[in-house]
């Protein structure tokens, strides 16, 4: 990253992970147990690749890209190691970089955290444990919208017959 110039860009938190090779063979998998009829009796029709493309596969492959996108999505925002590696302006750093700094030193966390764990108003615990809900509160949010196409996109493909 250092010599493409991409320290403390955020491409450099994009580009390591963009390309993901179990996302890959999974998508191989499903695109290859499409049954090639599909696409020879739009070619008889007249249809063009991209419109084989637009109007059979995609519609097709809605769920196995519904997973996929949860899997990217999950992966970008637990990612922390990139960001640790590659960004040296704190204002940049990502929301799960602050949230580690906040568990591991609590003597980083913002002035009024800091004042109330020294007190004994917040204990160290419950300020770590309402980081990690905070953590978490997006990807509960978003799941069960992926749900439904869950199990049939990460089962498209592995099942023959």
């Amino acid at each position: 990253m250092q010599s493409l110039g991409l320290t403390d860009t955020y491409l450099s938190l994009v580009l390591p992970s963009a390309v993901s090779v179990f996302n890959i063979l999974v998508l191989r998998a499903f695109f290859m147990g499409i049954s090639p009829e599909l696409t020879e009796s739009a070619r008889i029709d007249g249809a063009s690749d991209l419109r084989i493309l637009l109007t059979i596969i995609m519609p097709l492959s809605r769920a196995v890209l519904a997973v996929i996108s949860l899997f990217y999505a999950v992966g970008y925002w637990s990612a922390w190691f990139n960001a640790s590696i590659y960004l040296t302006d704190q204002e940049m750093m990502p929301l799960q970089n602050v949230l580690i700094q906040l568990v591991q030193k609590n003597t980083e966390a913002p002035t009024g955290l800091q004042q109330a764990v020294r007190t004994g108003q917040l204990s160290s615990l419950g300020l770590q444990m309402a980081v990690m809900v905070l953590a978490l509160i997006p990807v509960a949010v978003a799941s069960p919208f992926v749900q439904r196409h869950f199990k049939k996109g990460m089962l498209t493909g592995a099942i023959k017959g």
